[in-house]
């Protein structure tokens, strides 16, 4: 096994030739390398059938083993990512401005990689295959440190994307996994700026608080998603059904599933027998204050820890309002920047919405579970940035440049 020195060695002596690969050939093994993912499913699947087998021994949530497992169909979807980024536009080369100076130099800034990306994530091996398309198809060498409870699959992920990388001529080396388990090694990891340009943490809250506060690489902070969906007064209530159903438990293991619900006064009453039916349907857990237990039977109260929690569990909590400032309050109070949505018919309090909550993503009449690289066209995501510098939102391949001047002169000199 290779120590992380001398991964962040390699990743720096191939980071020059991915620099400058031209768009055909990085699109040409993108597709190779989701045909070879879709091709060797079987081996893949059994190595995360091994990860599955120790998170139930040990005990792990179920939310969390949602993260972990992986089926034909995402194995389709990591491919189908692939393809999406092989189609978009290359961001690297691309000159943002060029102005003519008085002296005569023509300045402009150019779209370059990065360099060396680090990635440290949980649970999700599909995010090894994100992780490579996006910082491959934007020139980057990727240095990727999982959580142990995936090491199987994603051991196998990442033996995939190399093979099929070196039989179309390029250095393998673009994409390489930390395999140890030893925090020491996660530590020393967040530490190497010789090597590494940027990282970025994809996980829990308790992941991403150890990356930003103890790595002296740059980082673009993911976040956790405490998602809330406001039901307005006067909404289409059959819409907020569906949509809340739909945002809180199509998957219950990721970043932008609805955990907490807000609900004007005027609608709790006619609302939540109907909702609590229908969540009752995948044994969901409400938990309210107590205008809203009164207005439903088998609702929980709630305690104050439920309104700023990631459940990642069929969990959810209810809080009643009764103005649209009053949501707005409490939303921009315990959210944390990720995906907030409104139902409402009402024009100007949909705009007011918009333009009051603070989050990286906010939708007016639509499930939160679209807050997604995939789902925004981006092909796939290294993240969901919850920080304002840098990247908010998904980050696709732009996330994933930064610029660089370029200079044109005619023999100028300085005075």
């Amino acid at each position: 096994m290779k120590t992380i020195y001398e991964i962040g060695a390699k990743a720096k002596e191939v980071e020059p030739v991915l620099r400058t690969l031209e768009t055909v050939p990085k699109n040409e093994a993108l597709l190779s390398v989701a045909a070879a993912l879709t091709e060797h499913s079987r081996e893949i699947l059994e190595a995360n059938s091994l990860d599955i087998e120790a998170a139930r021994a040990n005990n792990m949530n179920q939310g969390l083993v949602d993260r972990l497992m992986l089926d034909h169909g995402r194995i389709e979807s990591m491919a189908e990512g692939l393809i999406q980024l092989a189609g978009l536009d290359d961001p690297v080369g691309e000159v943002l401005s060029m102005k003519k100076r008085p002296n005569g130099l023509m300045i402009g800034q150019k779209r370059v990689p990065l360099g060396v990306v680090g990635i440290i994530y949980e649970s999700r091996p599909n995010v090894t295959a994100d992780a490579f398309g996006l910082c491959f198809k934007a020139g980057n060498a990727v240095i990727l440190k999982g959580g142990s409870d995936a090491i199987n699959s994603n051991r196998a992920i990442v033996a995939v994307i190399r093979k099929a990388l070196e039989e179309k001529g390029i250095p393998g080396e673009a994409i390489q996994l930390i395999e140890s388990a030893d925090r020491a090694v996660t530590s020393a990891f967040m530490k190497m700026n010789e090597y590494v340009d940027v990282l970025i943490p994809r996980g829990g809250a308790g992941l991403i608080s150890a990356v930003v506060n103890n790595s002296t690489i740059p980082v673009i902070e993911t976040g956790t998603g405490n998602c809330h969906i406001y039901v307005d007064e006067g909404a289409d209530l059959k819409m907020a059904e569906d949509i809340i159903f739909n945002a809180k438990t199509q998957r219950i293991g990721v970043c932008n599933a609805c955990e907490s619900l807000v609900v004007h006064s005027s609608v709790i009453d006619e609302l939540m027998p109907v909702l609590k039916k229908r969540l009752d349907e995948k044994q969901v857990e409400l938990r309210g204050d107590s205008r809203a237990c009164r207005a439903a039977e088998g609702i929980h109260e709630a305690q104050e820890e439920d309104w700023g929690k990631e459940y990642l569990d069929y969990i959810l909590s209810v809080r009643t309002v009764d103005s649209l400032d009053e949501a707005i309050a409490h939303i921009n109070r315990y959210n944390t920047g990720h995906s907030e949505a409104i139902i409402t018919n009402n024009y100007e309090h949909s705009q007011r919405f918009l333009n009051e909550i603070d989050a990286a993503a906010v939708y007016v009449n639509a499930s939160t579970r679209f807050t997604d690289g995939f789902e925004f066209g981006f092909g796939a995501e290294i993240g969901i940035s919850t920080q304002k510098l840098h990247a908010r939102g998904p980050m696709g391949l732009q996330a994933l440049t930064t610029t660089k001047y370029i200079i044109y002169g005619n023999g100028q000199i300085r005075k």
